[in-house]
């Protein structure tokens, strides 16, 4: 297993309609749960999203609403290599793929299309293997209306 080596991980909310993207403070190896509390501490009042991409391979996206997260992975087969997305797999309770299945995601791919992105639209998304997860991330903060905070988030990372 390879020590998880994040691109960013981001925070988007919105407060009185307003988009906010913070970046996650995060130290040492990133887990589940931590990202998972990190979000908890946002407001939001469709919940926070979180968006996690992991060494240019796939991304994650945690919807946590009350005390509930949702979870989306872009790629199933990063769980034989990545202790996170081995989490991720875990807690959806699916079995593990084997290093030759097809890149698939895993988990909620509705878990924004009450913000603007169906399932059938992330999950076409998702299987565009031209696109980077950071690129993926982009089309999904542009879809759902924080393209500008996303960059700007993304940018002050950098």
């Amino acid at each position: 297993m390879l020590t998880t080596e994040l691109d960013f991980a981001l925070a988007a909310y919105t407060e009185d309609g307003v988009w906010t993207v913070t970046p996650l403070a995060l130290r040492g190896e990133p887990d589940l749960s931590t990202l998972v509390s990190a979000l908890r501490r946002y407001p939001g009042e469709a919940g926070v999203i979180g968006m996690v991409s992991v060494d240019e391979d796939f991304f994650i996206l945690i919807r946590v609403i009350g005390g509930r997260a949702r979870l989306l992975m872009s790629d199933v087969t990063a769980a034989t290599e990545w202790p996170l997305a081995k989490q991720v797999v875990d807690e959806l309770d699916i079995p593990l793929a084997d290093d030759d299945d097809d890149q698939v995601p895993a988990g909620d791919l509705a878990i924004i299309a009450d913000l603007g992105m169906s399932a059938m639209d992330l999950g076409a998304l998702i299987d565009d293997v031209d696109l980077y997860p950071e690129e993926m991330l982009e089309e999904i903060a542009e879809a759902l209306g924080f393209g500008t905070q996303f960059h700007e988030a993304i940018e002050a990372i950098g």
